[in-house]
């Protein structure tokens, strides 16, 4: 059964700890879903874009942002052979999505790999996205790099009764000097990987390179 815990919104989120677990230098991703063990069959959908709300959120509601990781999720959906409607009241789906995003210290800048638990790595705030999440910082002699973390929920529900048949998370955590540490290509990392053997089995997290 999907426990409701909170409302899932399209949300860039700038600040908290993201939980990613067993990362290794091929960047797995973490999925884990839940459904109802009951056939889905493909139907019209359309994805409500919803920013973060207060004083700390830098997205609005139209932005291009918002709109590209809609899109993103969108085509993931099409390619199972789901139909994108042309609005909310023509959609029989309804698809809630979450993106977060945050940044840590790489300490291992140096190893090869870098490996750590769940709840055991806490992200910081970071001021933007694209270049902002590439740079180096200087401290004494050496620049200390970033990994950024990415975490990305999606939820289908109903219209008819808005009850909830599909859930999905996704994480993953790239160097911040690489290319996959972008917005663009860490979320399309995570749909691909989220939405890969749909419905998925309930429950059960994997792993997906």
């Amino acid at each position: 059964m999907i426990q409701s815990r909170i409302p899932l919104r399209l949300v860039i989120s700038l600040g908290g700890a993201l939980a990613l677990a067993g990362c290794t230098t091929t960047n797995p991703v973490q999925v884990t879903r839940f459904h109802l063990d009951q056939p889905l069959a493909p139907g019209s959908f359309s994805i409500e874009s919803t920013p973060a709300m207060g004083p700390g959120s830098p997205v609005a509601p139209d932005s291009i942002e918002l709109a590209m990781y809609s899109d993103i999720v969108a085509g993931e959906l099409t390619r199972l052979g789901y139909t994108r409607a042309s609005g909310p009241a023509n959609s029989e789906l309804t698809v809630s999505v979450l993106v977060d995003r945050g940044t840590r210290p790489d300490y291992n800048s140096g190893g090869s790999s870098v490996s750590f638990g769940i709840g055991g790595a806490s992200f910081g705030r970071h001021t933007g996205f694209g270049g902002g999440v590439g740079t180096t910082v200087p401290i004494g002699d050496r620049q200390q790099r970033f990994i950024v973390g990415t975490r990305m929920q999606v939820q289908i529900k109903r219209r008819s009764d808005g009850t909830a048949i599909w859930e999905g998370r996704a994480m993953t955590e790239a160097k911040g000097q690489s290319p996959d540490a972008s917005p663009q290509a860490a979320v399309a990392k995570l749909a691909h990987a989220m939405f890969t053997g749909f419905p998925g089995q309930s429950g059960q997290t994997i792993s997906v390179k």
